[in-house]
Order: structure tokens, then C-alpha cells, then sequence
């Protein structure tokens, strides 16, 4: 699990290096990486998927709907999406020993931050809640998300349940 968290840790800090119209690129061919590397570790293959279909979704939608949008735009929602999934995911690993009833809050605020902050207002929820509605799934999440706005609400939140 440390080598998962390592390997998300790096990945964001050599974004943050990159200009702002390789980034959905780069996450994007990165997480199609690992899930065909049949090597890698089964929860990472899982996360990476997650990215993969989240970045396509937007993608597309973005042409549908917000066709006069920058790529700047897109590459500031994909890098807030790989923030957002590296912070559920080491929020679950250093909360790890905590009581299960604990770790299931933590999961409900990342569900909840990302259900509450849609980008597009999607109503085929068939499609955007495939990850959300699959009770044994790793990446409990809207695929219609406004990455940034849920980052923000999902650490906000953290914040409020340390300080309590």
C-alpha cells in the first residue's frame, strides 16, 4: 500500500511541472498504463480505470457541452481529479487502523463531495453513477464531477472532522 501511495504522491508532483495543455495527456496515457500493465498491483489497476473513464467522460462531455472551453480547462479538471482520487486514497491508508463505522465516514464525504458538485448536471445516471452505485467498488464517485469544487469540499471536510 505504501508503494500505491508513493506512486500517486509522483505522479502529482511531476504535473505540477508540466504545462497546462499536456496534463490531461499525460494522466490520461499514465492510468491507461497501468491498467493494461497486467504486473501492476490489482487496487492500483482498479484507481487508475476510475482515472481513465473519469477523463474520457469529461473529455466527451466537454465537446458536447462546452464546446468553446480551453484545453486549459480540461487539463485543470483532470489534474484536479488525480488530486482528489490521491487524497481519498491516502486519506484511507493513513486512516487505515481507525474503527470500520470511521472509515465509512470518510468514504460517505468523498462520495458526497463529488455527487454535490456536478460539472455538466447529467441526468443519464445510469452512466455517471456506474462507479458510485458499485457497493464493492474502490472508486465510489461520480463520473459527472466538478473536480476542483469537490477537492476543496472533500479537504474542507477533513479539516472539520480533525478539529472536532
Amino acid at each position: 500500500m505504501k508503494k500505491l501511495l508513493i506512486m500517486m504522491l509522483l505522479s502529482c508532483a511531476i504535473c505540477t511541472n508540466m504545462s497546462a495543455q499536456e496534463v490531461y495527456k499525460y494522466l490520461h496515457e499514465k492510468a491507461s498504463k497501468v491498467v493494461h500493465d497486467e504486473k501492476a498491483d490489482k487496487t492500483l489497476r482498479v484507481f487508475n480505470q476510475f482515472k481513465v473513464d473519469a477523463l474520457e467522460y469529461m473529455a466527451m462531455k466537454m465537446r458536447e457541452e462546452m464546446p468553446d472551453s480551453s484545453a486549459t480547462y480540461l487539463d485543470e479538471e483532470a489534474y484536479a481529479m488525480n488530486n482528489f482520487v490521491t487524497l481519498y486514497m491516502s486519506t484511507m491508508l493513513n486512516n487505515r487502523a481507525e474503527p470500520a463505522n470511521y472509515q465509512v465516514k470518510l468514504i460517505q464525504l468523498f462520495m458526497d463531495a463529488s455527487i454535490s458538485n456536478p460539472l455538466f448536471n447529467d441526468s443519464d445516471y445510469e452512466v455517471i453513477h456506474c462507479y458510485l452505485n458499485d457497493t464493492n467498488g474502490l472508486t465510489r464517485f461520480s463520473l459527472d464531477t466538478d473536480w476542483r469544487r469537490a477537492y476543496l469540499a472533500a479537504a474542507t471536510e477533513l479539516k472539520r472532522m480533525k478539529n472536532k
